[in-house]
């Protein structure tokens, strides 16, 4: 692999509820040994992460999935011709899928990825992830996946209160009375559409896990963390690296067995008695991402050596006590760059 590399990254929204793209960013800029040159690549002009230059070289709008994998390649294309484009990291669960699809379309172009199969991405859908409790012997809430408004009486004849109401793709809510359920509900179907998912809110500490695998059954990273401080979009704002065997174990046998390939996040809350509970499963780095990279582990680093082949010797071990304090930032750019990016679609 040349040493100067070029990388598009995506999920530049480093808001209250941010995106992994500036924590990858950050953990590519730290690869020690490698000239690397951050395209990033954004479906929104007000993502901050367009506009901090110490941080990406040059930016492209490109058409929401949404509007279909074609209209994406034709704009990935014309980027490419520009930037001369090595590996994409996609960071939004809602594009995932379209990255999948065109992988092998981007690797005739030159373009590497390192993302799970079809198959894992499905197969770990909230909606399936009782499922996917089941095959794979993991603790998992009683979830119920809602089709329609018609269906949510039956659905929360399931449940006692409270009970979670999750989206497709993101945001969840815990409701507390059938007036609550209701409302998120349809909160959540304009915002993200159907099925919504109802779950069994679970009493007890939240945990999670930051992990790689390598597409053959081997856990190349894994971190555990605890939450400190929770907003009320249920984001981590601080969290501490923990020496939780348990938890590494649960890591090494999911990715053992489903041999997942690329980065993920285990969502786990552990309850009085000590079981624990998989409450949700993303099949991509989160935003803290940059944790384990300042414990020991840079993970989105070796998902690039290993797009290219190289033999990457899985992380022993990191820093325990080890936490991070977000902090919100007044960034302050030029209308200009404003202009630029919603006018040409590139800055």
């Amino acid at each position: 692999m040349k040493e100067q590399l070029t990388i598009a990254v995506s999920g530049l929204n480093n808001t209250d509820n941010p995106g992994p793209g500036i924590p990858v960013i950050r953990a590519l800029r730290d690869w020690k040994g490698k000239d690397i040159r951050i395209i990033g690549i954004s479906y929104d002009h007000l993502e901050p992460g367009l506009y901090m230059h110490d941080l990406v070289d040059k930016s492209y709008s490109v058409p929401y999935p949404s509007e279909g994998s074609d209209n994406l390649l034709l704009r990935l294309e014309y980027i490419h011709q520009q930037e001369k484009l090595d590996f994409i990291f996609p960071n939004f669960d809602a594009e995932l899928f379209t990255f999948m699809k065109l992988a092998p379309k981007l690797e005739q172009m030159g373009i590497k990825t390192f993302l799970p199969t079809v198959d894992q991405f499905e197969e770990r859908q909230k909606y399936r992830l009782s499922e996917f409790g089941e095959k794979y012997g993991l603790h998992v809430p009683l979830s119920v996946t809602v089709g329609s408004v018609s269906e949510v009486t039956a659905a929360m004849n399931q449940f006692d209160f409270p009970v979670v109401v999750k989206g497709k793709f993101y945001e969840a809510f815990i409701a507390y009375n059938i007036e609550q359920v209701y409302s998120y509900f349809n909160k959540l179907q304009s915002k993200w559409g159907l099925p919504i998912i109802f779950q069994q809110f679970v009493y007890g500490n939240e945990y999670n896990v930051t992990a790689l695998g390598d597409g053959k059954g081997t856990t190349i990273g894994a971190v555990p963390m605890r939450k400190l401080f929770i907003t009320d979009k249920g984001k981590a704002w601080a969290g501490i690296t923990l020496d939780e065997p348990r938890l590494l174990e649960m890591t090494h046998k999911l990715i053992a067995a489903n041999k997942w390939r690329g980065g993920m996040e285990l969502e786990l809350i552990k309850d009085k008695d000590g079981k624990l509970f998989i409450v949700e499963i993303n099949p991509r780095f989160p935003a803290w991402v940059y944790l384990p990279v300042a414990a020991g582990q840079n993970m989105p680093a070796a998902a690039v050596q290993m797009a290219f082949g190289e033999d990457v010797k899985p992380f022993t071990t990191y820093d325990v006590g080890k936490m991070f304090v977000r902090y919100s930032f007044d960034n302050i750019v030029n209308l200009s760059d404003f202009q630029n990016i919603s006018t040409t679609g590139e800055l």
